[in-house]
């Protein structure tokens, strides 16, 4: 399933690095919602993504946006690797069912077992207001993000 600008974006219920259980739904009509899902921990492109998003976190803070990073790696992987890198923002687990948000978002690549890099931006209503997907192995771009929280 591809989700489409306008759509209900899908609940969830994942572990973030310190074992907290986080739900999308919690934010509804509280703040906006950006969803980064990217393939692996640890690995060069998401390490280098993430630590950018962190160094311009301002940016997502200034637009009091929740910022959530999303892989398939456990909650034990998702704490090294925060603790780390240093990010501020939630590092979640779709660990286990393997996959299942990103499944849920049409971003879940089966042959490799991960998700692909894709961002979604959930207003305060729970509504996808914009979106942007990268081939496997390309980066987003931080100009992607800005434009992207314009639509909120």
């Amino acid at each position: 399933m591809s989700l489409i600008i306008g759509d209900e974006a899908p609940d969830f219920e994942l572990p973030n690095q310190f074992g907290q259980n986080v739900t999308l739904a919690e934010f509804k009509g509280k703040k906006p919602v950006v969803l980064v899902f990217y393939p692996l921990s640890f690995s060069g492109v998401c390490k280098g993504e993430l630590c950018e998003i962190r160094d311009n976190f301002a940016r997502f803070e200034n637009e009091n946006v929740e910022l959530m990073a999303i892989s398939v790696d456990s909650k034990y992987v998702q704490k090294q690797f925060a603790d780390s890198e240093g990010y501020k923002f939630s590092v979640l687990a779709d660990f286990w069912p393997h996959g299942d948000v990103a499944k849920q978002y049409g971003v879940f690549l089966e042959e490799a077992g991960i998700a692909n890099r894709a961002t979604f931006v959930i207003n305060t209503d729970g509504i996808l207001v914009a979106k942007f997907v990268t081939a496997p192995g390309q980066a987003r771009s931080l100009d992607e993000y800005d434009r992207a929280l314009a639509a909120l």
